[in-house]
Formats: structure tokens, sequence, C-alpha cells
């Protein structure tokens, strides 16, 4: 089959009487049908975000009740890591009240969990139906060549429509000081706008290949460049976050200035990539993409044999583009290493920090940004560990099976690639972050350091990975509930300090329980303890799915 376009068929040629039919016909009924499978999933995405936003911002109150305790904050988000991982700092060049909090700090977070609603909406409902053939079976009746691509861009964009109406309500009733009508207002539409843009961005994706795991991926990964580049820009050079449809949304300046037009440009994008996506569509087969999949070899080689070098080949691509975006991302960072003094000149507070952890100013900085770098390494090896279910519930487990593979060998031989391969992206972030960060830090050993303290979150991608393996073993039907390991740790790292979290909260994420090095030394017990907790998930997890049956869905 190739990507090119092909003469329609007869039932497409022709509608119920005997007319032309719409490329569009049966959008609605496609609208409904996809609005009945998502009635769990989506209210659980929007729920989700509208507590964690209205949570947040509630907890402002309790975590910084004096105006003291507010200067200290606002003196810690001068930081490069706190502009990192925060927003531009226009907002701290004022009243820093608890609405110039929401904006600054929840805008980039809340930008993530949207981007992702959106995009596995999009993909869930277009190119995993390809997929599946159910698509290419119901355009053969009654539904319209756009129909699809349709239906999916209504539903997520009324997702998102839904949850900006949420959370401007929810916002604008707190009476929270600084958190005004109108922000929320605009607050509600930045959401809607970020949204839009990667609804349209994996509208795009799912057109270039023919696998739904692929389209995600590239989705979520212009997804991530797009919070590195916002990153980059809030720290460094501004241009950048003019190149992020995050930095867009940021720039509105929510509770400060309340500035509407950079919203245009987002709808601006999205319009475009939508119009590139229904162009792309006319240009490829139903179930094809536009990059079509290369013929195999006439015979399998002999190390394919081996259920490991097996199951890499089928993880290889999403390796690739795992690692690559790690040691991208480690370099965005890393260009930022030799600007940590200027920025830090006023920020006592960041300083005393620094000196309890007892390294420098670069390694302290360096401390948190690697700890957002492992969580590219963690997510990969979750999707590993889940790939194996979906080959189980694809019925493509059963034959391989049936041969004298074990169960533990061939579901093992996933494990084994999601441990080395989470291992070796959380290396590649590192030895990006030194080898952009030893020219303007002027400190060459800071290539090795900073790879060797990636290396050291190793074993939280281990013990991830067991949790990934134990709702496989023994919860196949609830296995996507393993996101939630991932989900937790973002919101320490992120949101857990700032949060005033009780510390037995944090200790429940394996983050907190790795050494911050560089900026700290290196203790072996922790890491020791969390390789045995990861051994012991993953031995439960084996022993669950020698137990149950295959689940052939």
């Amino acid at each position: 089959m190739t990507a090119t376009a092909t003469a329609p068929t007869t039932g497409e040629r022709a509608g119920r009487n005997g007319g032309p039919r719409s490329p569009l016909a049966g959008t609605g009924t496609l609208i409904r049908f996809s609005l009945r499978r998502d009635r769990v999933r989506l209210p659980v995405w929007i729920g989700a975000s509208l507590l964690a936003t209205v949570g947040s911002v509630t907890s402002f109150e309790a975590t910084y009740p004096e105006p003291e305790d507010i200067e200290s904050a606002k003196a810690t988000f001068e930081a490069p890591a706190g502009l990192a991982m925060s927003g531009p700092d226009h907002y701290l060049s004022g009243e820093y009240h608890y609405g110039a909090m929401t904006g600054h700090q929840m805008i980039s977070f809340m930008a993530l969990v949207i981007g992702i609603m959106s995009i596995l909406t999009v993909v869930r409902h277009t190119r995993a139906e390809e997929e599946t053939g159910r698509a290419e079976l119901l355009r053969s009746h009654v539904i319209g060549r756009h129909a699809h691509l349709a239906a999916a861009l209504v539903v997520a964009v009324a997702a998102n429509v839904v949850l900006g109406a949420l959370l401007a309500a929810g916002l604008g009733s707190l009476g929270v000081d600084g958190v005004t009508a109108g922000g929320s207002l605009l607050y509600g539409a930045t959401s809607v706008g970020i949204g839009l843009v990667f609804t349209a961005v994996a509208a795009v994706t799912v057109q270039i290949t023919p696998f739904a795991r692929g389209s995600s991926g590239m989705a979520i990964a212009a997804l991530g460049v797009a919070y590195a580049l916002r990153a980059v820009g809030d720290v460094g050079a501004d241009a950048f976050s003019w190149l992020s449809p995050i930095g867009w949304a940021q720039r509105t300046y929510v509770y400060v200035d309340n500035r509407w037009w950079p919203l245009l440009l987002n709808v601006a994008l999205a319009a475009v990539c939508v119009a590139l996506a229904v162009f792309l569509s006319t240009r490829r087969d139903v179930g094809a993409g536009l990059r079509p999949p290369r013929p195999g070899r006439p015979g399998a080689t002999d190390r394919l044999a081996h259920p490991v070098a097996f199951a890499l080949r089928l993880h290889r691509g999403v390796l690739v583009a795992f690692g690559f975006g790690a040691l991208l991302m480690g370099v965005a960072f890393g260009s930022l290493l030799g600007e940590t003094d200027d920025v830090l000149d006023s920020s006592d507070e960041f300083r005393e920090t620094v000196e309890e952890l007892g390294g420098s100013l670069e390694e302290a900085f360096a401390s948190v940004v690697l700890a957002i770098l492992v969580l590219i390494a963690i997510c990969y090896a979750v999707m590993t560990v889940l790939r194996a279910r979906a080959e189980e519930t694809g019925g493509r487990a059963e034959p391989l099976l049936a041969t004298g593979l074990s169960r533990t060998r061939w579901l093992g031989s996933h494990l084994v690639v999601a441990l080395a391969g989470g291992s070796l992206i959380s290396v590649l972030g590192g030895l990006g972050f030194g080898l952009a960060g030893a020219g303007p830090a002027d400190d060459s050993g800071l290539i090795w350091s900073l790879t060797w303290a990636a290396a050291a979150y190793a074993p939280a991608v281990w013990v991830t990975a067991g949790i990934a393996l134990v709702f496989v073993g023994w919860f196949p039907g609830a296995s996507a509930a393993a996101w939630a390991a991932p989900a937790y740790m973002f919101f320490t790292v992120y949101l857990g300090q700032l949060m005033d979290t009780p510390d037995f909260l944090l200790n429940l994420s394996p983050l907190s329980h790795i050494p911050q090095v560089p900026a700290e030394d290196l203790e072996w017990t922790p890491l020791l303890i969390l390789t045995a907790l990861a051994a012991g998930l993953v031995a439960l997890g084996l022993a669950g799915f020698r137990r149950r049956d295959l689940d052939l869905k």
C-alpha cells in the first residue's frame, strides 16, 4: 500500500441517495460515538486538570500567608531553575500577588497536561481507528473521507473549551487576592489556546505515520520542544519563547497585564495545522501514512530469534526518538549554565539553599534540571512495558507463547528494553546537558559529572517500570493506571515544594530519594534500596503474568 491518494470507491462516490457523498458525511454520528467512548476518559482528564489548578491556587494562601513569604518565593523564582520551571520574569516585575503566582507558575505546567490530553484524544479517534481497520470498514459505507478527522477535532476542541470554561468559573469564584474575574477568563482562554494548537499538531502527525504510537510520539515530542523553547527563552534569550505556543500563552501575562492578543498566534497556528492536516489526508490511503513503512528483509536475521533482540526491534523507533529528544532538551538547558551567576545576583534565598546543598550555583541548577530530564526516561520505561500489554491484546503475543518461549522470557524481554532504554535516555539527557553547559560555564568537568549524575537516577526509572509491570501482571484491565506514577513524580518535581506538600507524600515518589547530585554527594544506600524495590516489583509483576490467562481483546 502506498501513501498516495487513490480513486474513491463506489461507496465514496455515491451517498445514500445516489449523489456524491459529502466528505463530512457521518461526522455527527462519529462525534456522538466518540463522546460515548470517552464518557469516562475525558471527564477524568478535565476534572483532574481543574482540581490541580484550583487546588494549587487555594494552597498559595496557606503556603505564603505573609508578605515576606511571598517575597521569598519571588526571590526563589528569579533563579534560572525557577524561571525554567515556571515562566517569564515579567510576572515578577511588579507585585507578586496570588494572581501573578497563578499565571507564572501554572500555565506551563498545565500546558503539558492539556497538550497530552488533546494529542491522545485526536490520535485515539483517528489513527488508532485506521490502525485497527475500523475506519476503513466505516468509510466503505456512509462515512465521508474527512469525517473521522473532523469528529476527533470537534471532540478535542469541545473538551478544551469545557475545561477552559470551568477553569475561568472556578478560579473566578475563589476570591483569592489578585485572582480577578477578568484574569480568570483569560486564564481559561489560554488553556483553550494551548489545547487548540496541540489538537491541530496531532491532526498533522496522524497523517505522517501509519501507527498510533508513532503519531502520539511525534506530537508529544513537539510538545516537549515547545516546552523546552519556552524554558530557554524565559531564562535566556526571550526570542526562543516567541517560537513556542506555550510561550505565547504565558505572554498574555494573566492577572498582571491581561493581554489577549498573543492568543491570536495560537489560533492562527492551529488553523494552519488543521488546514495542513486536511490537505495531507487527501494525499494518502486509508490506513497508510505519508511516510510508508520500509519493506522488511525476505527472512529474519538470526538475532531476531532471541526475545530481547526481537523486543528491541519493536521498540527501537520510540527509543531513538526519546533518546534524541532527551539529548536535545539537555543541550537546551545546558546552554543556560553560563548565565546562572548573573541571574542569581539578587536571589539571596537561592544562594542559601545552594550553600546548604554544598554545591555551586551551576550544580544546584543542574540538580533541578536533571530531575526534569529523567522524567522523559521514566515515561519511556512505562510506555515500553505497556507495549507488551498492547502486543497481548492485539493477539501478537499468543503465537509466540505457543512456541517454546516462556511467559517470563517474553514479558522479561520487554522489561529489559524498558530498563536499559530508560537508563540510556537518562544518561543521554545528562550528556547533552554537560556538553552544552561545559562551554558557557567554563568547566569541562561538567560533561562527566552531569552524565554520571543522570545515571544515578536509573533506580527511579527501574522502580517506575516495575510499577507498570505489576499492573500488566495483576491488573491488566487497568494497566493504563500505571501512568499515574510518572504523573505523580512530575507533580512532586514541579509543584511539590511550591504547594508545601507534606513530606510523607513527597516521599512516595522515587525521585525524592535520589541524592540531588551533583549539588549533593552521591549516597549509595537509597539507590540500593530503590534497586531492591524495583527487583521486588519486577518479581511480583512476572508472577502475576504467569498466573493469569492471556487477555485477547
